[in-house]
């Protein structure tokens, strides 16, 4: 690949199919792929690596205390857990009809685990994940109310959301 179509790309954003050229365009000619074949691929792996990232980012705002799973969760551990209810959730019906969900039980049991590998699931299938435990919510109380709700003032100011500007 030569330096000034390396350089296009990298102006042009095109990370993903800047990582994938030199093997597509291989796969190109050893399978006879015509030009529009061999576009659609590397377009794709261009999207491929645009929805990962995307992803990465909202796991990291998401602040999970760890990434979870629902395939990496030992069944066994906790046998009341209902899998075909866990699975149910899994799918974000819930979120979609607006109904919340609420895990009670005794410390140990799986609830930080599941709601985590829940949110990840969420995630995945493209909604926005904020990850509290009932200690962070706690905190965040106790914070909002021994600065008065300052920070949030503080924090729309510097968004310059036009509404806003007259605070």
């Amino acid at each position: 690949m030569n330096e000034s179509l390396r350089s296009a790309l990298k102006k042009l954003r095109l990370s993903g199919l800047l990582e994938s050229l030199e093997v597509r365009l291989h796969e190109a000619a050893g399978n006879g792929l015509n030009h529009a074949e061999f576009l659609e691929l590397i377009l794709h792996d261009e999207l491929a690596v645009r929805a990962d990232r995307q992803l990465q980012r909202r796991i990291k705002a998401a602040q999970f205390r760890e990434l979870k799973t629902l395939e990496d969760f030992d069944w066994s551990f906790n046998p009341s857990i209902k899998r075909k209810q866990i699975y149910e959730l899994a799918t974000c019906r819930f979120i979609r009809e607006a109904r919340d969900v609420l895990f009670l039980g005794p410390p140990g049991v799986g609830k930080s685990y599941l709601v985590q590998a829940l949110g990840y699931q969420a995630l995945k299938s493209g909604f926005v994940v904020l990850y509290r435990s009932i200690f962070d919510v706690v905190r965040d109380f106790l914070h909002d109310e021994a600065l008065g709700g300052e920070d949030k003032v503080l924090a729309l100011k510097q968004a310059k959301i036009p509404s806003l500007q007259g605070l």
